[in-house]
């Protein structure tokens, strides 16, 4: 039986005050919509308030985050109705503080799924590379070799040459 929802606990609301941006870059880059990522981040938190898992430490509690949300994303982009959409353009502007990251930035976006997401905990998370084989439940070298693929199609994107 459910328990009928109630008011979020104290740490709901401290977990969202400390995760929620964090979440949102996650969600933002995965699917490249805000309003989308808004949605996914707003679910993740309903997640943690239904099943209420016991955390060991904040890092533990992060690291669920991260996982749920990335699920998440991954079961968004695998339905059906989301491969037939078609973007509207110039609707999400990425905002970065020089255009040289900006550009870098929009190239990352453009990576299939699963090299953006390695990239993005690498690069802008600051995650070790045994964090994230432990976040998303995949090997290290898995996610060694994901940062070298999504690397060089950075690198020919940014030398304007077509991959292999």
């Amino acid at each position: 039986m459910q328990q009928p929802m109630t008011r979020p606990g104290n740490h709901v609301i401290r977990s969202y005050e400390i995760y929620a941006n964090m979440l949102f870059r996650i969600a933002l880059v995965h699917l490249g919509s805000r309003q989308d990522a808004e949605e996914a981040t707003q679910d993740t938190f309903i997640k943690l308030m239904e099943k209420a898992p016991a955390f060991k430490d904040d890092e533990h509690q992060k690291a669920w985050l991260i996982r749920v949300i990335t699920n998440h994303c991954n079961n968004l982009l695998g339905r059906g109705w989301r491969k037939r959409e078609v973007k509207l353009e110039g609707i999400e502007p990425v905002t970065a503080d020089n255009p040289e990251d900006m550009a870098v930035m929009q190239l990352v976006l453009a990576l299939p799924v699963k090299y953006k997401t390695v990239i993005h905990l690498y690069y802008y998370e600051d995650y070790p590379i045994q964090e994230i084989s432990r976040i998303l439940r995949i090997s290290e070298s898995a996610v060694k070799m994901r940062l070298k693929r999504g690397r060089q199609l950075l690198k020919l994107e940014l030398e304007g040459a077509e991959p292999e």
